[in-house]
């Protein structure tokens, strides 16, 4: 069984920004059982504007497939880190 993260009161841009990063599916689950891929842009929108309470987000549960990824949003939700965009093509030589 995966484990949960739970979020709170995280600036919903860096969160955003740190699931983007992330390569598995990242699923956020409601205390009414919505289970919501975060991966799509469709369901961001929807599940995070649920939780929405004075621009931040106030509670919720995320769980990823992968655990490369429950590392990211672990370091995200414990020390505030935003993992740099996976663009090989921008670096300069």
């Amino acid at each position: 069984m995966k484990k949960e993260i739970e979020l709170h009161d995280v600036d919903i841009n860096d969160l955003i920004k740190t699931i983007d990063a992330c390569k598995g599916n990242v699923f956020l689950e409601t205390p009414e059982g919505d289970r919501l891929n975060l991966k799509s842009k469709l369901c961001q929108f929807a599940g995070i504007a649920t939780l929405i309470k004075g621009g931040q987000i106030a509670e919720a549960v995320i769980r990823c497939e992968l655990p490369e990824d429950e590392s990211k949003l672990f370091r995200f939700n414990l020390y505030k880190e935003i993992p740099e965009a996976d663009d090989s093509s921008s670096a300069c030589n």
